[in-house]
């Protein structure tokens, strides 16, 4: 038995759930307050299944059925405002209804949980899996983390909802659509005592019904002011890395199962390795272990946390791997695929280069950058450690 001041291990408990069913049953263990929901597939098991448990007297959320995806994205919001634990769930182009709140969840910091059952987009019509609707919605401001099974569903279902309660920022978990989400599989799940002391009892820091100290929601950000919330943002989104690995060990305490930003597997030796987010790391892992019966050098590196990007570990994983290939279930018109793009940044961050690149923001929020500004760039030494900002108050 593995024990702190906190959490307690439990006894193996297996189950054959689908990765959609691995969702709701975490909800149920978590109840959270309030769910907005409007079906689409291959989301809507997660919301059938909760529905029913729900009606079934084994949870008690506030199950608000609105008229499209973006009103479910606007109720959460309007619930996480207001101080209640608020969830939802979509899928595809439901989440490109959505895209014009989720930015607004994010820059209001809220810390929502959305469950995503990645599909591909329109045109032409497919409700099949990729990975194309969640990187369309990538800088949103949202933390994405990959399930690469059942398992690691509901497993991240509590994971991210620590997360996003300690940073104060929206989170979603996301599922290969079909190949997880309706795929059965065995998994481990926590006692329901077990599993609610680790969620914990939901303490808003800030909300509109707490009129002892009331806030304004959703104020008019001009030149003198976007500028401010948006690097506030950028710093929450920056303690994210550190806050996941003290959740990722909080964790393993209570289920025994390990994670970390990323996954490697037989990656020390390897001369030849696959960078993967998802369930095609089931796929990939098989492949390595039946390379290396034959004496090939070869292993994975899966992806986890995709936002944000954790570049030093990346960077880390892979400094001594000779070739690299990138597998991604998106495509990116007229630029390199996104994952692709972020390792080689990942690569940059350990290898010694000839170059030094430097990163600044400047005008956000229509904040003016002015001929001095320019001229003050063009005087600085240029060592790429940190982003710089130019004209911030």
């Amino acid at each position: 038995m593995i024990q702190n001041t906190r959490y307690k291990i439990q006894d193996t408990k297996y189950i054959a759930l689908t990765g959609g069913a691995a969702a709701a049953e975490a909800l149920r263990q978590i109840n959270p307050d309030v769910m907005p929901v409007y079906p689409i597939t291959p989301q809507t098991p997660i919301i059938e299944t909760y529905a029913k448990m729900v009606a079934d007297g084994k949870a008690d959320t506030e199950m608000i059925e609105v008229e499209s995806e973006h009103s479910a994205m606007s109720a959460t919001v309007g619930a996480s405002a207001a101080g209640a634990r608020a969830m939802t769930a979509s899928s595809s182009q439901g989440i490109l209804l959505m895209s014009e709140i989720l930015p607004i969840a994010s820059g209001t910091r809220l810390p929502i949980l959305m469950l995503a059952s990645a599909r591909a987009l329109s045109a032409p019509i497919s409700i099949h899996g990729d990975h194309q609707d969640m990187m369309f919605v990538r800088d949103a401001g949202w933390i994405q983390i990959f399930s690469e099974n059942a398992q690691e569903v509901y497993d991240n279902v509590f994971i991210a909802l620590k997360l996003a309660e300690a940073v104060r920022l929206p989170a979603m978990v996301i599922m290969d659509g079909f190949t997880t989400s309706h795929s059965v599989e065995n998994l481990e799940t926590l006692e329901d005592n077990i599993a609610r002391n680790f969620a914990g009892d939901y303490q808003p820091k800030d909300y509109l019904l707490n009129f002892e100290d009331p806030k304004t929601f959703g104020p008019v950000g001009l030149q003198n002011s976007y500028f401010e919330f948006k690097r506030s943002q950028i710093e929450a989104t920056n303690e994210v890395i550190k806050k996941l690995a003290g959740i990722n060990q909080d964790y393993g305490k209570i289920s025994g199962r390990k994670y970390d930003l990323v996954e490697k597997y037989k990656l020390d030796d390897a001369e030849k390795a696959i960078v993967v987010a998802g369930s095609t790391a089931g796929t990939v892992k098989t492949a390595v272990d039946e390379l290396r019966e034959k004496g090939e050098k070869v292993g994975l590196l899966k992806i986890k946390l995709f936002r944000p990007f954790p570049y030093e570990q990346i960077g880390e994983a892979l400094k001594n791997v000779k070739n690299i290939a990138v597998l991604e279930r998106t495509a990116s018109f007229g630029s390199n695929p996104p994952i692709y793009s972020e390792v080689i940044q990942g690569l940059y961050t350990m290898r010694e280069m000839k170059h030094s690149v430097q990163s600044y923001i400047f005008g956000l929020g229509g904040r003016e950058i002015f001929k001095e500004d320019i001229k003050k760039v063009f005087g600085q030494d240029f060592d790429g450690k940190e982003v710089r900002y130019i004209g911030l108050k």
